[in-house]
């Protein structure tokens, strides 16, 4: 699983639009946006058919984006490597 959070600049008066196109990408979500700062921030999460590098991109060329921020990251595997377990890597 991953999940990153992103800081978008959006132009003010493309907001609306940038929304609309945002909420088209796979695994974004909108969290909290600022119109009169044009500051929009996202989550993006990994599914089956799509990585969140592909949703990233795809953020950052929606036309109304002057520039991508990335806040924060996790990528980790919450079952380990197959065969994995104590005591070799680590408490259950």
């Amino acid at each position: 699983m991953r999940i990153v959070s992103l800081v978008l600049r959006i132009t003010p008066a493309g907001l609306a639009d940038a929304r609309a196109a945002l909420s088209a990408i796979p695994g974004l979500q909108l969290q909290a946006w600022d119109a009169p700062t044009g500051k929009l921030i996202v989550t993006i999460e990994d599914g089956p058919a799509h990585s969140t590098a592909d949703s990233i991109l795809a953020a950052h060329k929606v036309p109304q984006v002057l520039s991508a921020t990335l806040a924060y990251e996790y990528g980790g595997d919450e079952h380990g490597p197959p065969g994995c377990g104590p005591p070799a890597c680590g408490p259950p």
